[in-house]
C-alpha cells in the first residue's frame, strides 16, 4: 500500500477554515479528495451546522451531503476525513460512528485547538486509520508515515 500524500495547500486552506470556525467557537469538517492515485489534492467542504462551545458540535446537513454526493469526478475519491476540536485531537465517540468514510484503510484526520494545531502540521495532528472496522490512532513517525504524509 502506498501512503497517502496530503497536499501542503489542502493542508493550509483545511487550517484557514477550521481556524474562521473556531473564530466563533465552532469545530468544523471537511472531506480530503484524491483526484489521482493516493494525493489528496482537494478540499471539500459541504454546507455543515455547527454549536459552539461550551456544547460543540458540528453535522453535515442534508444540502452538505447533496454536495459531497455530487463532488467527485469519475476519477475522484474521498481519501480522508479532516475536522476540528476545540481542545485535544483524539476521536470522540461521534468520530469513530462517523459513517463518511468505511473502507479499510480510510484516514481520520483530527486538528486540535480550532484548527489551530495545523499551523505545526501533520504531526500536530492525531491521525487514524480504519483497520477490520475499528479507527485506530497513529502515533507519530515512521508507522504513521507508511499510511499518511503530507507535501
Amino acid at each position: 500500500m502506498t501512503a497517502l500524500v496530503v497536499t501542503q495547500a489542502v493542508l493550509e486552506e483545511a487550517g484557514s477554515f477550521f481556524e474562521g470556525r473556531g473564530a466563533w467557537g465552532c469545530e468544523g469538517t471537511a472531506m480530503i479528495v484524491a483526484s489521482a492515485g493516493d494525493v489528496g489534492d482537494r478540499l471539500m467542504v459541504p454546507d455543515q451546522e455547527a454549536s459552539p462551545v461550551p456544547r460543540c458540535w458540528v453535522e453535515v446537513t442534508r444540502a452538505g451531503k447533496l454536495q459531497l454526493a455530487a463532488a467527485l469526478g469519475p476519477d475522484d475519491r474521498y481519501v480522508a476525513r479532516i475536522h476540528s476540536h476545540p481542545g485535544e485531537a483524539f476521536h470522540s465517540e461521534a468520530d469513530d460512528r462517523n459513517p463518511a468514510l468505511s473502507f479499510e484503510g480510510a484516514v481520520s484526520i483530527v486538528v486540535p485547538y480550532f484548527g489551530l494545531g495545523l499551523r505545526q502540521g501533520l504531526d500536530a495532528c492525531a491521525v487514524f486509520v480504519l483497520r477490520d472496522l475499528s479507527w485506530q490512532e497513529l502515533p507519530v513517525g515512521a508507522g504513521r508515515d507508511e499510511v499518511v504524509v503530507a507535501a
